[in-house]
């Protein structure tokens, strides 16, 4: 398996981001980057589960049951606020669920420019802190370049929203790993290639 920010032992904090597809094996990936027995601060940016949503609620229990005692969640949609409020190193799970909580949050669904120049505003403030952060940081998030083209216009906005998203911070990140079918790939030489964020 690939080594992830543990290798790091000085200088500047290492940042990693984990893509892949729903049920790649990428949450559980990223978080055996970080050590079980030490602090770690995982941001969890998913919505509360509704009662009557028993697939997501089981989906919750799975991850929280996983996570070591000596981790520490934070549940929320602000990211950026959630890092610098950290005194560890950090996960977050996951950048889909951040674009979702904060189109939510601006009641943007129904307004492509404007949701898409508040997620712009939101990544380049998260980009900045990427660059600068006061702690390794290893951040999963939904690969959705490779899906089909969604038939609703939420569906359409999200996907361009995300794939966005991934691009800017993938850009300034120094792991990138692709998580397919439970096997990992390093991405992180590869070139980049610009991307428009507005």
């Amino acid at each position: 398996m690939t080594e992830g920010v543990r290798y790091r032992t000085g200088g500047r904090m290492t940042t990693t981001l984990v893509l892949g597809g729903t049920r790649s094996g990428k949450s559980r990936y990223a978080e055996s980057l970080l050590d079980h027995e030490a602090e770690v601060t995982y941001v969890a940016t998913g919505p509360q589960p509704d009662e009557d949503d028993r697939d997501w609620q089981a989906r919750v229990d799975e991850h929280r049951s996983r996570r070591p005692q000596t981790w520490t969640t934070v549940e929320s949609s602000d990211v950026t606020r959630a890092i610098i409020g950290a005194r560890s190193p950090v996960l977050v799970d996951c950048l889909g669920n951040w674009v979702t909580g904060t189109f939510d949050d601006a009641k943007v669904w129904e307004d492509r420019d404007k949701a898409l120049r508040i997620m712009a505003e939101r990544t380049a403030e998260l980009s900045a802190l990427w660059m600068n952060a006061p702690y390794d940081v290893v951040a999963v998030t939904n690969e959705v370049g490779m899906s089909v083209v969604p038939d609703t216009a939420s569906g359409r906005l999200f996907q361009e929203a995300l794939g966005r998203v991934n691009a800017t911070i993938s850009a300034v990140t120094d792991q990138v790993h692709l998580v397919l079918a439970g096997r990992v790939m390093d991405l992180s030489t590869l070139p980049t290639v610009p991307i428009s964020v507005v």
